[in-house]
């Protein structure tokens, strides 16, 4: 993760915008704080990889700027921290445009987590409708191919169709329920391992092309594609 990324918070608490800066600069990266939703807006024009609103500031309810960000251009992702937790408001601060929503208050590891994974997301570009690139990691949807470098990653049509699919949510935990519903178009269990099968075995050739782990278990839960967690950046 490069340390100069930059993560704008704006907060209009003092005490709460310290601790979210805090955490920032131990993800090595540089924080930015503002207070009001106007100094946000302005400030958000600028290189960030990642915006933290609190919700309501003064000035007005950020969520309601999240389109208006969107439509000037700004790539940013978007975490909004808000007093207003419920199921109700989450999905509303997402439907409106946020990448992510975490209620108040929260846990600094949570906060951590949560932020770790949106700078994931960050470094990961969908140039166009055919190309998906990941660092060195590229998949050409049209072709129906595999890169890491200049190695050609050979997949079977189910391992393809899986790797899209995980690609599109990188950096998120995907779990066998989805995998099984969106790449096996089933929507029971068959009571098989043919998830994790097939996983294992697409796992097994990203990593002896990157060198590095390229899809990672979570524990309980399910898979996450993260095929940048082992690089460093200069």
């Amino acid at each position: 993760m490069s340390p100069k990324s930059k993560i704008l918070i704006v907060e209009d608490d003092p005490q709460t915008a310290e601790a979210v800066a805090a955490i920032v600069s131990e993800l090595g990266c540089a924080p930015v704080l503002r207070a009001t939703l106007a100094d946000g807006i302005a400030e958000a024009a600028g290189d960030y990889a990642v915006i933290v609103f609190d919700r309501m500031l003064p000035g007005g309810d950020s969520i309601d700027a999240i389109a208006k960000l969107r439509a000037s251009g700004s790539t940013a992702l978007i975490l909004v921290l808000s007093a207003l937790g419920r199921a109700v408001n989450r999905v509303e601060g997402l439907e409106k445009g946020a990448d992510d929503y975490l209620a108040k208050p929260f846990e600094p590891d949570e906060l951590r987590a949560r932020l770790r994974a949106l700078l994931r997301r960050a470094t990961m570009q969908v140039l166009d409708n055919d190309l998906m690139a990941f660092g060195d990691l590229e998949i050409r949807l049209k072709a129906r191919t595999v890169h890491i470098g200049r190695v050609h990653v050979a997949t079977s049509p189910r391992e393809f169709e899986l790797i899209t699919f995980m690609a599109r949510n990188a950096g998120q935990v995907v779990t066998r329920r989805q995998l099984l519903e969106q790449v096996w178009n089933l929507h029971f269990d068959p009571g098989t391992n043919v998830v994790d099968v097939h996983v294992g075995r697409l796992r097994r050739k990203l990593e002896e092309a990157a060198g590095r782990p390229v899809i990672q278990t979570a524990r309980g839960e399910g898979y996450m594609f993260a095929p940048l967690s082992g690089q460093t950046s200069g």
